[in-house]
């Protein structure tokens, strides 16, 4: 069963610092496009973050110069440092990633989300 393990996802006091990791798991052989996105209470899911396989990265304008993605190719993972943190920053956090799977083809998955709260 393909799925996608968000981790690092809690409690922080506004200014702090956050560390989200998402592992593709299952019959997987590589990762095309990997993201986060988050989800407040009340508002549309939005894109957090986006990296490519080969590194290029895009950013929501509400945290770019705060957030950073990364990925690892070899492991399949996609990881947001999430710094500066705000209140407004509060949201479910989901990872997404199309994944080459290993009987063929390419496929989209959601992650089942982690709560990042952040208090002021």
């Amino acid at each position: 069963q393909v799925q996608l393990v968000e981790s690092g996802g809690g409690l922080v006091q506004a200014g702090g610092s956050l560390r989200l990791s998402c592992a593709a798991s299952g019959s997987v052989i590589g990762a095309n496009n990997m993201a986060w996105y988050r989800q407040a209470p009340g508002n549309q899911r939005e894109l957090a973050a986006l990296i490519t396989r080969a590194g290029s990265t895009n950013y929501g304008d509400s945290v770019k110069g705060r957030f950073t993605i990364s990925r690892d190719n070899v492991k399949n993972t996609v990881h947001l440092q999430m710094n500066t943190l705000k209140p407004e920053d509060t949201a479910v956090y989901y990872c997404n990633a199309d994944l080459f799977l290993r009987n063929g083809g390419l496929k989209n998955y959601w992650g089942e989300g982690t709560q990042v709260t952040v208090s002021s």
